[in-house]
């Protein structure tokens, strides 16, 4: 895995996610499924969805992380969901659709994510193809 950077950041990446999902489901009882106000993880704001989609997300990044293609594929793929949640993000906070409780520092963390993700993803491990050279 060492000799992959997608798959080590995926792994890496996946085992965050997992660990800061479920570390959120113990500091949000009481606090309404999608309520648009969460409790703070350090300075993340989370509520029970949002420790769901991070639970599924670190699920999804420690399994692909098992093969380079597969972890390629979905660093890519979270890495283009985590910049529109970034940006969109930026527009949630304080409305009635923030649903996953987002604040400042989450979007923060989903936009830094998504670089990492999306540069790894598409610039790293790739193979050597000799049809793709120029003639």
């Amino acid at each position: 895995m060492t000799s992959s950077p997608n798959r080590a950041l995926a792994a890496v990446f996946g085992a965050v996610y997992l660990l800061v999902g479920l570390v959120g489901f113990a500091i949000t009882p009481g606090v309404g499924f999608a309520a648009t106000e969460g409790k703070d993880l350090i300075v993340f704001e989370v509520n029970p969805l949002h420790n769901i989609v991070h639970v599924a997300i670190g699920l999804t990044l420690v399994l692909a992380s098992r093969t380079v293609r597969s972890a390629r594929a979905v660093n890519t793929t979270i890495g283009a969901v985590y910049l529109l949640v970034g940006v969109v993000g930026l527009f949630l906070i304080g409305s009635s659709a923030n649903i996953i409780a987002l604040n400042g520092a989450d979007n923060v963390l989903h936009l830094a994510s998504a670089v990492l993700l999306l540069a790894v993803g598409l610039a790293a491990d790739r193979e050597y193809d000799p049809e793709r050279l120029p003639a």
